[in-house]
């Protein structure tokens, strides 16, 4: 009996890369937070996302890559959803409510990111390696939040208490803060807590402007 060319099954699928990526990020998210960087592998990270641990090689470079890729991830979905608010605004005021608002539910709401975010830095002051791909990531973020205040300024017509530059690092580093003390202390620092902190920071960094 002849097989029927017909009945033959087709070339499978080739899965798009951004697919790839995206996959092995979630199970990445997952495998961190539930073993740890040391004993998450990525054998097992791939595999739960339906691929060998060469996608890992190829999409990532190694492990470390990966959990930087994660941490940036969060990043920059933080990132999106601020821009979002800030897009079209023309009032300083109601942005640095909504903006306090969404970094407090961020922190409070999402803390497997935090609990990564703080071994990955721990393990950057002991390891070059982790701290070459952690170094360049955390320029970017603070750089991010710089131009964040420098187009509120021009949005808004509020003057800068200090250069944007200055400000992203501000806010950036009680930003890496104010998650540290909420993952220590969560029923001291709690989401209104965190509100407080940030809306009182920017507006010292974004005064009101006064009419003379």
């Amino acid at each position: 009996m002849t097989d029927n060319p017909t009945d033959r099954p087709g070339p499978a699928r080739r899965v798009p890369r951004e697919e790839v990526r995206r996959r092995l990020l979630t199970e990445a998210v997952r495998a961190f937070t539930e073993h740890g960087y040391d004993d998450a592998r990525i054998e097992d990270i791939a595999h739960a996302a339906g691929f060998t641990k060469g996608a890992v090689y190829s999409n990532f470079g190694g492990k470390q890559e990966l959990f930087g890729a994660v941490l940036g991830q969060g990043a920059q979905d933080e990132l999106a959803t601020v821009t979002a608010e800030i897009d079209g605004a023309d009032n300083a005021g109601a942005v640095i409510e909504r903006v306090a608002e969404l970094i407090a539910a961020r922190i409070t709401g999402d803390t497997r990111h935090g609990q990564l975010g703080l071994e990955f830095a721990a393990r950057a002051a002991r390891d070059e390696q982790t701290r070459a791909v952690l170094a360049p990531m955390r320029r970017a973020q603070r750089d991010t939040a710089a131009r964040s205040v420098a187009e509120v300024t021009e949005r808004t017509g509020t003057g800068a208490a200090v250069p944007a530059e200055l400000a992203g690092l501000i806010l950036h580093c009680l930003t890496n803060g104010l998650v540290n003390e909420h993952l220590a202390d969560p029923e001291a620092v709690t989401a209104d807590v965190i509100k407080q902190a940030f809306t009182a920071v920017l507006t010292a960094l974004l005064p009101p402007t006064t009419n003379a």
